[in-house]
């Protein structure tokens, strides 16, 4: 009878280990388009908070006469991945998303931001391990997928950085920096 209960035992564990061991999930993805993944990730909150953070009216801030305003700059992003991101997607030009004047609202420039980061996002999500050497045309000729979307990160980080001496130069906090 203690046999019997024992064996029972096992076996019941060695099912609810199965089930546990089934639902465990699964592990996140990895190598290096999981790495460019989350790279992109990291900096498209960085500029959207940043983008957020400043107030409408401090978007014509310039903090010297010969630079750019705080506008121009969240522009100067989406202007950069609709053109990095419609490459990678080979999506036409005219089909792409428009980026509004430097003089344009809070409201439209932000939004023109987060509809290049919509963009990237399908950029971003179609790429994988297997086709990170494709190809990709652009203006300046031809270059790996791999290379365009880490040149696009490279220059979101960029322009983070500076729109993060805007808001220092506002007295804000960079969401880098919140703690």
């Amino acid at each position: 009878m203690q046999r019997t209960t024992m064996i029972a035992a096992v076996l019941s564990l060695a099912a609810v280990g199965g089930i546990v061991t089934a639902q465990a999930p699964t592990s996140a993805p990895s190598g290096p388009a999981a790495e460019v993944l989350g790279a992109y990730n990291r900096v498209k909150t960085n500029a959207i908070k940043a983008a957020e953070k400043m107030p409408a009216e401090s978007y014509g801030f310039k903090p010297h006469p010969d630079i750019r305003t705080f506008a121009r700059v969240v522009n100067h992003i989406s202007e950069a991945q609709v053109g990095s991101c419609g490459a990678v997607l080979g999506t036409p030009a005219a089909d792409l998303p428009k980026v509004p004047a430097e003089t344009a609202t809070k409201e439209e420039v932000l939004a023109a931001l987060k509809a290049s980061f919509v963009l990237c996002d399908k950029a971003y999500g179609s790429t994988t391990d297997a086709n990170l050497a494709d190809p990709i045309k652009n203006p300046r000729g031809s270059r790996a997928r791999i290379t365009v979307l880490w040149g696009n990160i490279s220059h979101d980080n960029e322009q983070y950085a500076i729109l993060s001496d805007y808001l220092r130069d506002k007295d804000l906090t960079p969401p880098t920096s919140e703690k």
